[in-house]
């Protein structure tokens, strides 16, 4: 039985063999497709998608008009030895894409006991998100990208194919991560990162002209960056002139705040030329 792309809202469509607890909580509209297993303490809401060979169990929730595709698996525990069974979630928000093979783990007690991601988002073909990442809307992990447990992801940013970030690092907003990328520290808004062990390798200019940054935003983001990145003085001093100096733009603001606040990671830095 073909499952239809769009379906207005009414009662769900379940193929005869899926596999669904009778707890499980369907939305309206909701359509689930051949062979799929859904846990009991799972909820779909309204106009999710499950195409085929989906599985699906622990606490998740799953976001309004998301689709998922086959053998995606949700919500199964943490690939953490120090998870012990609590009762963590896997939080999934509205419209997402969540393509074949790829993985999503629920939280864990050491990192607040949920996972979530945003809205808009596109998951391609064997990403992984692991416990306790916190990704916002409109982010791209592309093909087998993955990442270590308590990510923090920021909007419109694109993790590229092959990528691998490691555990607690923060990647800001509109930022691009190379393909085949070692992620170990963290990204600034707005920042560009590639190589085997990834360092900083500008701003997104691409992605910031594609999200409707004008050119003056654009202008001042290049001029920040030299200062914040340049050879003279501290880190600290460097911060304290840019925010002086760009006490009124929000864009540049969010930069100093993420530099500054508290991190369990180390700053991703410029390529040093000598090396």
């Amino acid at each position: 039985m073909p499952i239809p792309k769009t379906r207005p809202s009414g009662a769900a469509e379940i193929h005869p063999t899926a596999v669904i607890d009778p707890a499980a909580q369907i939305g309206a509209g909701v359509a689930i497709g051949p062979y799929c297993i859904i846990g009991p303490h799972v909820k779909l809401e309204d106009n999710v998608r499950l195409v085929a060979h989906v599985a699906i169990d622990g606490r998740p929730r799953i976001g309004a008009e998301t689709t998922v595709y086959p053998f995606a698996s949700l919500g199964h525990p943490p690939q953490d030895l120090k998870y012990k069974g609590e009762a963590s979630s896997l939080e999934i928000g509205a419209r997402n894409q969540i393509r074949e093979h790829v993985t999503m783990n629920p939280g864990t007690e050491g990192g607040g006991m949920v996972t979530r991601v945003g809205d808009d988002c596109l998951f391609m073909v064997g990403a992984h998100v692991a416990h306790d990442c916190q990704i916002g809307h409109h982010v791209i992990l592309a093909n087998n990208a993955t990442l270590a447990g308590h990510v923090s992801v920021g909007d419109f940013a694109i993790i590229g194919g092959l990528a691998a970030v490691h555990q607690f690092v923060r990647i800001g907003e509109h930022a691009m991560i190379g393909g085949m990328s070692g992620v170990e520290n963290d990204v600034i808004p707005y920042g560009m990162v590639k190589g085997e062990r990834a360092h900083l390798a500008g701003l997104n200019l691409v992605g910031l002209e594609r999200r409707g940054f004008g050119r003056e935003d654009i202008r001042e983001l290049r001029s920040a960056y030299r200062m914040l990145f340049a050879p003279e003085g501290t880190m600290a001093e460097r911060l304290d002139e840019v925010a002086k100096l760009y006490k009124d733009r929000e864009h540049i603001a969010g930069v100093v705040d993420f530099i500054r606040s508290r991190a369990s990671r180390a700053l991703c830095q410029p390529k040093n030329e000598e090396e």
